[in-house]
């Protein structure tokens, strides 16, 4: 493998960028604190001006940051604040636009700040507004039936012009609130009841909350929550939001993390963290607090041997700083507590649920490095015989890659570390000592990641040639090949799975095991993100990944927003116009470059696949699982934001009961079809799922049992796998032809 100059990211989804920062409107709610005392420091203004430097000259849009650039950023800004357009008014966008549109960007420039911490604070100010009318409105009696209607999704829609119209349309959001969790409310308690008069389907477990407070005590308290976390908003994190909305103007790939975001960053691509071993959540019954559900074997935590899974967290001390009261802080927060250097400590405050505040106990904690061994490649065989076909079971290997990871300090440093290309190479060896008829390589849901990784996972499958190409900004091509002179570890049957979810490095290995004709893609189009980020750590504060490169199949077609099509289409789970990087704004269009000559293994003709496409087409239709599937994609389209919805309390009820019928239409049909015994009514469909659930969060993510609409996608590639005719060996020129 020829050696690249840098390490590229190819991550499909970023870390949230805009802090605690609500991206919907009408459940936000903001502290009257100001941020008059935000005078940035020599190292926010440094930072600034590094990132506008990086988009004015470095960005592969070639675009600079000049006074049409800057008004596009302040635009963007003002709406990732207020994406529901119910917070600013139309004046306060228009006194913006013209006191800041052709001098934000050279603000930037200079490392000024001052513009995009005013903007905030008027959304601040509405906010504390839309705050102080809830409460008052919170505390009086609120009709929840008539005929007014409310449009949820204003994305689309322009600012209100007056205070009242905006008024109107916050007392509305608010009632469609208060009918949501009221038959919210209403459907809980039925489900309780459930467990109370059927306790062996709770599996053991404390399910019953019995929340005794009325819908506006529950809406109040989220938004007084949601406050208390502004309150706690820092300076860096609001300068986060100014720099990353300029960066996400260019594309939805570059992005400005601030310190706590940039350790989320590393996390992600090293499958490594500084900590403590366990897993939170907000517990069930309170929100307020944060439950601790699983602890890591061999971790820090499990080692102290006095935390206990379900213990509540009330208190972190920090580093030997004074305990700090958690209750009502968002498990992001506590996890920004909790982690830390290695070697270092952290004390907490624990109490078991339902015992009082004084029996809380204080455990000190040494951190240590966790390695995230159940987020990396998987593999086992399942056995898989087609109906009067097979006469005995074919052994089909399973390879899952959740991710195409790499710790790239630990290599930086010399040290021992995890690679994906590491991992399915022992993985790959496993397998065929299996003696396997045929692997199915799992993709979905796999964000990206190394491009160095994916290059080394490829050479495993195809003999020898052209993986991928890259262009920057300058219009120069670098080709990544596999050079090893042929050698594969796996030469067998594959098939490749993927779905909307499966992005960037994941699109890079399909689109060559389709070209090179090495295996069927099976399932649904891909992300479409064809870009290539370099990641910045050099920055003053935080870090940055900025796009300079796109890359392109060998056949010179890029995976830029078109994404992968598979050979066999299943069915697709995701909403394709929410979903993706078709759905995304500033998306880098889609355009080709010269094909890298390349010599193909073969290719799968055309009325092959119209046969494996019809023959598949049959079986899902036939299958309870992908029926179930389908009718849930239906189910889920009776809903539209984008519509009027009438703020009727016994309209919603009814439009909500139609929804659960058919759900538990859909499921009890499958369940019919499977021979396991229907559930009678919804109320003990919710309650069996939520025990379930429940349950499968406390186990090992190893331990858990395949869920059957997961694993009907594993079946269906085997069975499209089995049944392809032989691959037509052509000469390359033939196979390019095709």
């Amino acid at each position: 493998m020829k050696k690249q100059p840098a390490q590229w990211l190819l991550s499909a989804v970023s870390v949230g960028i805009a802090g605690i920062i609500l991206t919907q409107s009408y459940s936000t709610a903001v502290a009257e604190t100001s941020t008059e005392g935000f005078v940035p420091t020599p190292e926010q203004k440094v930072t600034t001006r590094q990132v506008a430097a990086l988009l004015d000259r470095s960005h592969y849009l070639n675009q600079p940051l000049d006074s049409k650039m800057g008004s596009e950023i302040l635009s963007m800004y003002i709406d990732s604040l207020d994406p529901n357009h119910t917070l600013f008014l139309q004046s306060d966008v228009d006194e913006f636009k013209k006191k800041y549109a052709d001098e934000f960007g050279a603000r930037l420039k200079r490392g000024d700040l001052s513009a995009g911490v005013e903007i905030f604070e008027r959304y601040r100010k509405r906010s504390s507004e839309y705050f102080a009318m809830a409460s008052k409105m919170l505390k009086t009696d609120i009709d929840l039936t008539g005929d007014e209607t409310i449009v949820l999704d204003r994305e689309k829609l322009g600012y209100f012009k007056t205070k009242k119209e905006q008024r109107d349309y916050w007392t509305r959001q608010l009632k469609f609130q208060l009918i949501s969790i009221t038959l919210g409310q209403e459907d809980e308690k039925a489900k309780e009841q459930v467990f109370l008069n059927n306790p062996d389907i709770t599996r053991g477990q404390d399910l019953v909350r019995d929340d005794k407070r009325t819908p506006s005590e529950i809406l109040l308290k989220r938004l007084t929550r949601q406050q208390e976390q502004f309150k706690r908003l820092k300076d860096d994190e609001i300068m986060e939001t100014i720099l990353n909305t300029a960066m996400l103007t260019y594309d939805p790939h570059s992005n400005y993390y601030a310190p706590i975001q940039a350790t989320e960053l590393q996390i992600q691509s090293s499958l490594q963290l500084e900590g403590i071993g366990v897993s939170i959540r907000p517990d069930r019954k309170n929100p307020d607090y944060t439950r601790i559900v699983t602890l890591v074997d061999g971790g820090p935590a499990a080692k102290t041997g006095q935390i206990k899974p379900n213990d509540l967290i009330v208190g972190i001390a920090k580093d030997g700083k004074n305990m700090t009261d958690v209750v009502g802080w968002s498990t992001r927060e506590i996890v920004s507590l909790i982690r830390g250097k290695r070697g270092t400590s952290v004390t907490l405050k624990l109490r078991q649920p339902n015992t009082p505040d004084s029996s809380a106990r204080t455990v000190t904690v040494v951190r240590d490095i966790i390695q995230q061994e159940e987020s990396g490649v998987k593999q086992r065989v399942v056995e898989v015989q087609r109906p009067n076909i097979d006469k005995t079971p074919k052994r089909i290997g399973v390879l899952e890659i959740p991710s195409f990871y790499l710790n790239y300090r630990a290599r930086r440093n010399g040290e021992d570390y995890r690679s994906v290309s590491i991992d399915t190479e022992k993985a790959l060896k496993a397998l065929n000592k299996e003696n396997i008829d045929g692997l199915v390589v799992d993709l979905r849901n796999n964000p990206g990641g190394s491009l160095d990784e994916v290059a080394k996972m490829l050479g495993f499958f195809i003999k020898s040639g052209p993986l991928v190409q890259i262009r920057d900004n300058r219009g120069n091509i670098q080709v990544y090949r596999d050079n090893d002179g042929g050698e594969q570890l796996y030469d067998g049957k594959m098939v490749v799975l993927t779905n909307l979810a499966s992005a960037s490095a994941s699109e890079i290995f399909a689109a060559a095991i389709q070209d090179y004709g090495r295996g069927l893609i099976v399932g649904s189009t891909t992300t479409g993100k064809g870009s290539a980020q370099i990641q910045l750590d050099s920055l003053a504060l935080g870090t940055a990944t900025l796009t300079q490169r796109k890359f392109y199949r060998v056949t010179g077609g890029s995976t830029q927003n078109k994404g992968v099509v598979p050979d066999i289409e299943l069915v697709n789970i995701y909403d394709d116009a929410t979903f993706g990087e078709r759905a995304q704004k500033k998306a880098l269009p889609w355009d080709t470059i010269k094909t890298a000559p390349y010599k193909p293994e073969g290719k799968f003709s055309s009325d092959t696949l119209a046969t494996l496409n019809q023959q598949s087409k049959i079986r899902q239709q036939q299958n309870p699982q992908f029926v179930y599937l389908s009718t849930l994609n239906d189910i889920r389209d009776m809903e539209d934001e984008k519509k009027p919805i009438r703020l009727d309390i016994n309209s919603r009820r009814a439009k909500m009961q139609l929804i659960e019928k058919r759900s538990l239409e859909a499921e009890n049909k499958r369940l019919i079809a499977t021979g396991e015994k229907p559930y009678s009514d919804w109320n003990t469909y919710q309650a069996a799922m939520d025990a379930k659930f429940e349950e499968r969060s406390q186990m090992k993510a190893n331990e858990r049992p395949e869920l059957p609409e997961d694993e009907v996608f594993i079946n269906e590639a085997a069975y499209i796998m089995l049944s392809a005719e032989p691959k037509q060996l052509l000469s390359p020129k033939e196979a390019l032809e095709k």
